[in-house]
This record gives C-alpha cells, structure tokens and sequence, in this order.
C-alpha cells in the first residue's frame, strides 16, 4: 500500500481510499508515475496489450471516464468491469472516442 494523500494507492473502506482507486485519471498518473509502493506501468499499443493489463475509454478532448481489465486479446479483447457487471464482454461492443492501454510491469513493496 501507497499512503501518500490523495496521489497514493490504498484501499482501507468505501469511504477511505485514494482517488486511484475510483478515478481514471488518478489511477492512470499513479500508475505511470509510481515510483514508490504499489503497482507501477507504462502505456502500450494496442497490439502489445496484454491479458491482466488496463484500457482506459476516453472522448477525443482527452477526458478518459472508464477503466476495464483487459481478459482476453485474441480473437478479440475482451474486458471485464464493475460498471454493469461486464464479464468478457468485448471492447468494440463500448462507445468511446479515445482509446489507451496501460501494461501492469509489476508492484513494489
């Protein structure tokens, strides 16, 4: 776990988390910027997505709004999410303008 306020990574309630936990952009800073405790990534290109790695749904401003977790890539990605109970569905099935893929490289303590 990551305590630092606000740019952290922990989970202790609903009402005790860092914003990573529930926000696309702060989950995406912390990931790609972690150089301390917890997960750690780096963007990758479509075709370098892997199972267990992170797509990010955006508009074309640049706003990003949804999270899911990559569990499947061939012969289609399929993602899973909290938002309507998705399990496998496939990611051209979601509506978005933008498009990033996030590769988990591992976690510190």
């Amino acid at each position: 776990m990551n305590y630092t306020p606000t740019y952290g990574w922990y989970y202790r309630s609903l009402s005790d988390r860092s914003p990573a936990w529930s926000g696309v952009k702060y989950l995406y800073n912390f990931l790609v910027n972690n150089k301390s405790a917890g997960p750690y990534g780096h963007v990758v290109s479509q075709k370098n997505a892997e199972p267990g790695d992170l797509v990010q749904l955006g508009k074309s401003d640049g706003h990003f709004y949804h999270t899911s977790v990559i569990t499947e890539v061939s012969p289609v990605i399929l993602v899973c999410a909290h938002s309507y109970d998705a399990v496998d569905r496939p990611l051209y099935s979601y509506d978005y303008e933008a498009i990033r893929f996030l590769h988990i490289d591992g976690a510190r303590k």
